[in-house]
């Protein structure tokens, strides 16, 4: 037998004791694919097509209804300035029954609008927590499909973050963006269409700051969108770091590690800080930016509508809509932009989950499976193949053929290990700490699979056994390299 072993990698700080070397700390990292992520939430949402078009048709006509509101009120505003003017002038009065009437008008508009608004973010509300139940359904089907590998090389608190936080994330933010989106689109289609009935020139300088806001917002989202990415993923490594402490607490008091967890803790901490405030700042500049933008237009808005009602062609009640349009136009706009700060959050936390989703599963099960059949005291290994059913006693021969092993590509723990092990037979694995002795029963165990060669049981390869959890008597693995083997038992030496 040749048994030529490595000692494993150390375990980095903050990851679970052992397993093979994992991934935490380091820079935030940039979303890998954020068009892509998206694509795969909305595919989510696909089946709830809908509802979907039950949200889309009663925010809209709720938008539409709060749109017309300021048109009518014009016609108010205008009865009041004729009313007064013909007052002074003694050739009539305010027609107190047509405003009330407007009012009355104006009121079941409001009523109407409040109404579907409701029914839309009911709608919304079960179509997001729907969508949160299937996430969290999937990852936990999810993890028991996963290689015990992964669990060795990610810590148990990011995985536990994945399915509250960034799930959470998501409910949330869908929840709130998908009504926001329909209707600030809704409202700045219908603010533009009622802005150009009232006045062509007035709508064309309001029109002209939409493209200094959108600008001035990619530029923001650009940079802080990295800093999202970062707080979801720092937000794990914090939770991993507590369940690690909490867990382990009798491991660290016993070695009086308190003071290298807590070094380890804050400095997962501070970079969770540094991630968050700046991710937060710099999104939190993107509604004073376009407001401070939108303020602009408003002046100029309004000096030139004064110019206009000064020369008779607009009337005050004209003005007065417009105005009210103005800022209608840019709150969509502002909205927009801070949906962008939304999605943001969206797309970092869903990332983390379809990243998680997508991990590659344990080899799925062979075409024809070899089943333990018990028959009184005897077991049977039976099988099935083009040529029929087989079966044939179970002996309990294993075999360890020319197998290699590494729980990273480019570093084997073990090479090219033979060994067999006949029925009856008591075997200890003798040697060092990190010698391999727990990886030999690991890949016995099949919590690995061999990179190269292959372990058989009664000459099938341990990979076509459908489930097999056969209890090996005698077989140990031993810290100490001084440990002898028990009394009839046999040591695997090498060649």
């Amino acid at each position: 037998m040749n048994h030529n072993e490595e000692r494993r990698p150390a375990r980095p700080a903050g990851r679970p004791m052992g397993g093979p070397p994992g991934m935490m700390g380091g820079p935030a990292e940039k979303p890998k694919d954020f068009k892509g992520t998206l694509g795969k939430l909305i595919r989510y949402l696909g089946r709830h097509r809908v509802s979907m078009l039950v949200v889309l048709v009663f925010a809209t006509l709720g938008t539409v209804f709060s749109i017309v509101g300021p048109k009518i009120l014009s016609k108010a505003t205008n009865e009041i300035v004729r009313g007064l003017i013909a007052s002074a002038m003694g050739t009539g009065s305010i027609d107190f029954d047509y405003i009330a009437r407007i009012v009355l008008a104006l009121t079941g508009l409001y009523v109407a609008s409040a109404l579907f608004s409701y029914v839309q973010s009911f709608v919304m509300a079960g179509i997001s927590t729907d969508i949160s139940y299937r996430l969290r359904q999937d990852i936990a089907e999810k993890i028991h499909r996963l290689p015990l590998k992964y669990f060795e090389g990610h810590s148990l608190g990011d995985v536990l973050s994945r399915i509250t936080n960034d799930v959470d994330t998501i409910n949330q933010s869908l929840h709130q963006s998908i009504q926001q989106i329909i209707t600030s689109v809704t409202m700045l289609i219908g603010t533009l269409v009622m802005m150009l009935s009232i006045n062509v020139a007035m709508t064309g300088v309001t029109v002209l700051i939409v493209p200094f806001t959108m600008v001035l917002s990619l530029i923001i989202i650009k940079s802080s969108q990295k800093h999202f990415v970062g707080q979801q993923r720092y937000l794990g490594e914090i939770n991993g770091r507590v369940e690690e402490s909490y867990g382990g607490h009798k491991v660290v008091r016993a070695f009086r590690a308190e003071e290298q967890q807590l070094s380890a803790f804050d400095e997962s901490n501070q970079k969770l800080y540094q991630s968050s405030w700046r991710a937060q700042f710099l999104s939190s500049l993107i509604m004073p930016a376009a407001n401070f933008i939108g303020n602009l237009g408003y002046v100029v808005v309004c000096v030139l509508g004064a110019s206009k009602a000064s020369t008779g062609t607009i009337t005050i009640g004209d003005i007065q809509a417009f105005l009210q349009y103005v800022r209608t136009f840019n709150q969509p706009i502002s909205q927009i932009a801070n949906i962008s700060n939304v999605l943001q959050q969206t797309a970092a936390a869903a990332e983390r989950v379809f990243a998680f989703l997508d991990e590659p599963e344990e080899t799925p099960e062979s075409a024809s499976p070899v089943t333990v059949v018990v028959r009184g005291a005897r077991k049977y290994l039976a099988w099935s193949d083009q040529s029929g059913a087989h079966e044939q006693p179970f002996v309990g021969e294993i075999v360890f053929d020319h197998v290699s092993f590494g729980y990273t590509p480019e570093k084997r723990v073990i090479r090219d290990f033979s060994a067999r092990v006949a029925p009856g037979d008591k075997v200890a694995l003798v040697g060092h700490t990190g010698a391999g002795k727990t990886t030999v029963v690991k890949l016995l165990l099949r919590f690995y699979d061999v990179n190269e060669g292959r372990i058989t049981i009664d000459g099938h390869d341990i990979r076509d056994f459908a489930a097999w959890c056969f209890r090996i008597p005698g077989f140990t693995a031993t810290q100490s390299p001084k440990t002898s083997a028990t009394a009839g038992a046999r040591r695997a030496t090498r060649k």
